[in-house]
């Protein structure tokens, strides 16, 4: 018998196909763009490009629209899950979700957050946790740790003037609305791929009525960190994760 030689293209890398062709204006080194792709392709995988909504409000995470080829919504600065709790509501079968920076999220958003996640809104949000104002300047955000220099704390934020920084995700575990609360990051392929299981896990509890789901990405902000892409990642591990440990906080069911 003839021995057939069967040939086989092992696709090793390719570019999301939801991914748009438009160049991303992100910073080298951002999180942004890596989030981005994993979004992307979670979505494509998913088969829901035809039937997902997301919501962008203010910040750098404001141009997603432009490079995730799925229908978007532009929110007030902080809104976007109120915006994002209407459109579920009128469209229960799409999959609905926020993508928002912590200037957004955790400062004028944080009442919108909150009590959706109260309400049990079947919701996701993608939060990209940087520790500062990235777009505006670098200016301290709720989030920025003690010690750290930004443009309006420049010989570091001090608890006596500007206050604790505050874990968001921690503040939601107590409601019972919230039922899925992790915190991930995309500093290392392995990272990648947990944050990428964590994003299609918040989507699939969202879309099975199970309430709000969030995924905090802590992440890099060379620029604002007046850092390198590899200082920056360094940095991240040394004081970011330890404040910000990854791992899921919180699995469970919504009450019935």
């Amino acid at each position: 018998m003839a021995e057939v030689e069967i040939k086989r293209e092992n696709l090793v890398y390719a570019k999301p196909r939801l991914i748009t062709d438009d160049v991303m204006h992100y910073c080298p080194g951002c999180s942004h763009g890596t989030v981005h792709k994993l979004v992307a392709e979670v979505i494509d995988e998913m088969g829901l490009e035809k039937s997902t909504v997301a919501v962008s409000p203010v910040g750098c995470s404001v141009f997603a629209y432009k490079y995730v080829d799925v229908d978007w919504v532009e929110a007030a600065h902080g809104r976007a899950c109120a915006v994002a709790t209407a459109i579920k509501r009128l469209n229960p079968d799409r999959l609905v979700f926020t993508y928002q920076g912590d200037g957004d999220l955790a400062a004028i958003g944080t009442g919108e957050t909150i009590h959706a996640a109260a309400r049990g809104e079947n919701i996701a949000t993608i939060f990209i946790n940087n520790a500062i104002y990235g777009m505006t300047g670098g200016q301290m955000s709720p989030t920025t740790l003690l010690g750290m220099k930004t443009a309006t704390t420049p010989y570091g934020r001090d608890a006596g003037l500007n206050g604790f920084p505050y874990k968001i995700a921690e503040m939601l575990v107590h409601l019972d609305g919230a039922t899925y609360i992790t915190r991930q990051s995309v500093h290392t392929p392995a990272n990648v791929r947990k944050c990428k299981k964590a994003i299609r896990k918040a989507f699939e509890n969202s879309l099975a009525g199970n309430g709000y789901s969030m995924v905090e990405v802590v992440s890099t902000c060379s620029s604002g960190w007046k850092m390198s892409p590899v200082e920056a990642n360094k940095w991240l591990e040394e004081n970011m994760l330890p404040y910000y440990p990854l791992g899921d906080i919180k699995v469970s069911e919504l009450p019935r």
